[in-house]
C-alpha cells in the first residue's frame, strides 16, 4: 500500500452544523467521518436558549457567538476523534475558527457573502469560504480537494446531522 493511500483512508472530515429548536433554543452537532463519509463519531451540544436580557445585550452578535464560538468551539475540543478540517454550513459557525487550531470552511449559496469572510474555493461540488483572518487554511482545503471525488457531496453527510440532531432532540423531549 502506498503512503499516499494509507493518508488518505486515514483521513477524517468534520461536519458542523446547529438547528434551531421552537422554546428549547439551538442545538449544534459535530460528525466526523472518514474519507468515504463513514462516521467515526459524532457529539452534540445540549440546547442553549439566551434570556432576554442576553438578547438585549448581544443583539445581532448573539447567534453568531452561540453557535461560533459557544457551541462549536465546545464540540470540537470535546470531540475524541478529532478531525483535520471541519465544514459546516452555517456561515456563523466560521466565527469559531479564532477559538479552535483547526480549519474550518463554510458552503456558500451563490455568490452572496457576508463581512468578515475570506478565501474561496470549491472542494467537491461546492463553493466554500474561509474565514477572512485565517487564510493560511486554504492550504489545508486545497488539499482535501484534490484528494475527494470531483463530484465529492458534501452537504450529505450535513443533512445527516442535522437529521440527527432533530432525532436526538425528540429522544430527549
Amino acid at each position: 500500500m502506498s503512503t499516499s493511500l494509507a493518508m488518505n483512508e486515514q483521513l477524517r472530515l468534520g461536519f458542523l452544523t446547529a438547528i434551531h429548536l421552537e422554546n428549547r433554543g439551538h442545538v449544534a452537532g459535530l460528525l466526523v467521518t472518514n474519507k468515504y463519509g463513514r462516521p467515526l463519531e459524532f457529539q452534540c451540544t445540549a440546547p442553549v436558549r439566551p434570556n432576554r436580557t442576553q438578547e438585549l445585550l448581544y443583539g445581532p452578535t448573539l447567534v453568531p457567538f452561540l453557535l461560533g464560538e459557544l457551541l462549536s468551539k465546545t464540540l470540537l475540543e470535546r470531540i475524541g476523534v478529532k478531525p483535520h478540517v471541519v465544514m459546516t454550513d452555517r456561515v456563523e459557525m466560521l466565527d469559531s475558527r479564532p477559538h479552535v487550531s483547526l480549519p474550518v470552511a463554510c458552503v456558500v449559496e451563490g455568490e452572496k457573502g457576508r463581512g468578515g469572510e475570506g478565501e474561496r474555493l470549491r472542494i467537491g461540488k461546492l463553493p466554500f469560504v474561509l474565514h477572512a483572518e485565517f487564510g493560511e487554511d486554504l492550504k489545508a482545503f486545497e488539499k482535501l480537494a484534490k484528494e475527494l471525488a470531483g463530484d465529492a457531496d458534501l452537504l450529505e453527510p450535513l443533512d445527516r446531522v442535522r437529521e440527527a440532531l432533530q432525532e436526538t432532540m425528540k429522544i430527549a423531549a
